[in-house]
């Protein structure tokens, strides 16, 4: 699996990163209700202070006119709303906060009309179906349509202001397709040059092991006759464990880590993510052995190793689709990146 950012085509919604997300919104119906309750009125109390300090906006007023098409107050929150509930930004958020998402949906707002006024010219076949199909299908993530309702409410729309919005989608992914992704290539050794340039970075796999431990904990300033009493009950414990009494429900009684809620198990980690003695020791065994009694600063450890990976490196045979996807994709999104700027040049944008 590659780890390297993966960049979607862009849609409307892309641009306007205010894609609804429709499973969240759905989740986000059910949690915490005192949760949300205490938010809500945390943000009561925010309002009241902005309040006293800013004159009341209408949802109606218009922030910027692009060709003459106005983009509204309401379309700005309603962008803000879903950008932050994309970024799991919890409301309400420090003014500043608020202020950059505000002017990022405008500008993203306004790039998503322009390009809109082009995508508009190319016909796109069956498209009042292709908008009742996807309405479908996002309908079809809730339980009812009381459901499906309350999370548009959620975000200041309604069906009708989804159903447009679905539809500016549809035109706009269509008329990239056509004008920048049919185009994109990516030719091998374009690809190659990729893999490797970006070898260790993305392509290469660390050693790795999954072990679990028992600790009887001494801290370093413990004195001489402390520290020698808990080694001498880790290595009590570690001719119990030889015996063949098992070593999680040891651990889970015995053990002062954490880790003991499970069993001793610390799951999985590379070379340097441990201390050195404990990672010395981990990486010298082999599946199902146990260790000695290994000392650390946090005190005495008996280590059983459950897995063992080691580095391996994809070749690139196995990762070209792959990375000749993410490159043509980064090619689509500069076309259009580059499409919107020219189209800016000659626009008639007008802010209030």
């Amino acid at each position: 699996m590659l780890s390297f950012r993966k960049i979607s085509t862009p849609t409307l919604a892309a641009l306007l990163m205010v894609t609804l997300p429709w499973s969240a919104l759905a989740e986000e119906t059910a949690v915490k209700a005192p949760a949300k309750e205490q938010a809500k009125e945390q943000a009561k109390e925010q309002v009241k202070e902005e309040v006293k300090s800013e004159p009341k906006s209408s949802p109606n007023d218009v922030l910027v006119r692009v060709n003459g098409t106005s983009i509204t107050r309401l379309e700005v929150d309603r962008a803000v709303k879903v950008m932050l509930a994309q970024n799991q930004i919890s409301q309400p958020v420090e003014p500043e906060v608020m202020q950059q998402a505000e002017a990022a949906a405008l500008d993203q707002l306004t790039s998503a009309e322009l390009l809109y006024q082009e995508a508009v010219k190319l016909e796109v076949k069956d498209l009042d179906k292709q908008v009742a199909d996807k309405v479908a299908q996002n309908r079809a993530k809730f339980s009812s349509d009381a459901e499906f309702e309350k999370a548009l409410s959620g975000v200041d729309m309604t069906i009708k202001d989804m159903q447009e919005f679905t539809r500016k989608d549809i035109v706009i992914s269509n008329f990239i397709e056509k004008r920048f992704s049919a185009k994109a290539e990516v030719p091998e050794a374009e690809a190659r040059k990729f893999y490797d340039e970006n070898l260790d970075k993305y392509f290469k796999k660390p050693e790795s092991a999954r072990a679990s431990h028992i600790l009887i904990g001494s801290d370093e300033k413990a004195s001489a006759a402390d520290r020698k009493k808990a080694k001498e009950k880790a290595e009590a414990i570690l001719k119990r464990v030889k015996a063949g009494e098992d070593f999680a429900v040891i651990a889970k009684a015995e053990s002062s880590c954490p880790s003991s809620a499970q069993g001793g198990d610390l799951g999985t980690f590379q070379r340097g993510q441990m201390v050195p003695a404990f990672e010395t020791a981990a990486f010298a065994l082999k599946p199902g052995e146990v260790s000695g009694v290994v000392e650390t600063q946090f005190g005495y450890h008996i280590v059983k190793l459950t897995e063992k990976q080691e580095s391996s490196t994809d070749s690139f045979d196995s990762v070209k689709a792959k990375i000749t996807e993410f490159l043509k994709r980064e090619k689509v999104q500069k076309g259009i990146s580059d499409y919107v700027d020219d189209l800016r040049k000659t626009a008639k944008i007008e802010k209030s």
